[in-house]
């Protein structure tokens, strides 16, 4: 399962116009309204990206899948497309 704790700590602190003006283009999109098939391909292609860290430890395709769903389902991580970029990406949520 990819450790999206660690990306999003990584991530550079942005200017807070500049996050605003990211948050009002993002949306996001509960996973439970995806199909299932959509689903799986959206978080195929999101754990085999280049940069993606899973520690020491190597898992299989199927259970960075079932991991990264498990985070979907707990609230933990989010759906989120970018509408100026047209991207879609998976992300950490913030607790609060």
């Amino acid at each position: 399962m990819p450790d999206l704790t660690k990306a999003a700590r990584s991530a550079p602190e942005k200017q807070p116009e500049r996050e605003s003006e990211a948050a009002a283009r993002r949306v996001e999109v509960p996973h439970a309204q995806l199909a299932p098939e959509v689903l799986r391909r959206l978080i195929e292609e999101f754990v085999t990206r280049d940069g993606t860290d899973y520690g020491a430890i190597e898992r299989t395709l199927d259970e960075k899948v079932a991991g990264v769903q498990r985070q979907l389902a707990a609230g933990e991580a989010a759906i989120v497309v970018d509408a100026q970029s047209e991207t879609i990406d998976i992300v950490v949520r913030r607790p609060g």
